[in-house]
């Protein structure tokens, strides 16, 4: 297939860790793998855009992680939604799937639970992107501040703020349109699409479980930064600029741990592929595609 045609998306299932998990999976197998994690509140439908713009030079994976999108938790493996099981069932997906050399691309959540399947696997990783996929503690914006009063006090009442405040369509929505300069460019299904998703009985209690757990992941920071100290892998740090939750110093950390990331600071907000998904598969295509020595890695 000449690199001017597209490969079909295809929307699959596969058991891992007791879980059904729901992916996406174009282009052709043979060429490098990239798994695409993606964050809160959304799933990979994040790359319905992305994943046309790659499947002519990667293999792309993206699933949806439990408690997320499609993929169904059954009631009897009494799942604890913490980050580190989230981390576990992407290292058995991976497995389930026999996936022994990938990129990943982490985004919001996709950070912490991909950094640990990354911490599991090391020799796997073969690059990095992070699109606003935070591992500093100085990329934490002021709009963490009621979770991190959450985390302080987990009261009830903390709880119920939380819930009141994020677990809506008005909270939804904000994430995807705050910082955006041109809000036609997002499309609503997204947010629609979350907010619908997310009113399913018991999934807020998931959310509320999972933000009360962001805190542990900070104390795995330094883990993480070891693994980009080690590896040095080919390294896109691409970020919505205007994001309240991720902010740009955490962007620019990276380098200080691998100082041939290449960082970049896109004029939008949190959702960046909403409005930037052409440019950064361009990116994605320069610096981890056209890397002598991802693909030395992958040759391997």
């Amino acid at each position: 297939m000449s690199s001017n045609q597209l490969y079909p998306v295809h929307y699959r299932f596969v058991d891992a860790d007791g879980v059904k998990v729901f992916y996406r999976e174009a282009g052709n197998p043979d060429l490098p793998t990239l798994l695409l994690l993606h964050g809160y509140p959304s799933s990979s439908h994040q790359f319905r855009d992305l994943i046309p713009l790659l499947s002519d030079r990667f293999h792309l994976i993206a699933p949806d992680l439990p408690g997320f999108g499609f993929t169904e938790v059954p009631e009897v493996r009494r799942y604890t939604y913490s980050f580190d099981a989230l981390g576990n069932t992407l290292t058995a997906f991976v497995d389930a799937l026999a996936l022994k050399r990938y990129a990943l691309y982490i985004f919001d959540y996709g950070a912490p639970s991909g950094l640990r399947l990354a911490l599991a696997y090391p020799d796997r990783v073969t690059g990095l992107i992070s699109q606003n996929g935070n591992a500093y503690l100085e990329g934490l914006g002021e709009a963490w501040q009621p979770i991190q009063q959450y985390w302080a006090q987990p009261t009830a009442e903390n709880r119920q703020t939380v819930h009141d405040n994020v677990l809506n369509l008005a909270g939804t929505r904000w994430q995807y349109l705050h910082g955006v300069s041109d809000e036609t460019l997002v499309a609503p299904e997204g947010y629609m699409l979350d907010t619908l998703l997310m009113e399913r009985p018991g999934n807020k209690d998931i959310q509320l479980d999972l933000f009360l757990d962001y805190a542990n992941n900070l104390t795995r920071y330094p883990a993480f930064q070891q693994f980009f100290r080690d590896r040095q892998l080919p390294t896109l740090v691409i970020w919505g600029k205007h994001d309240p939750f991720f902010i740009p110093p955490g962007a620019e950390a990276y380098q200080r741990d691998n100082p041939d990331a290449q960082v970049e600071l896109l004029d939008t907000g949190h959702f960046a592929l909403e409005t930037h998904a052409a440019y950064i598969a361009q990116r994605i295509k320069e610096v981890i595609g056209g890397h002598a020595n991802f693909m030395a890695d992958f040759a391997e």
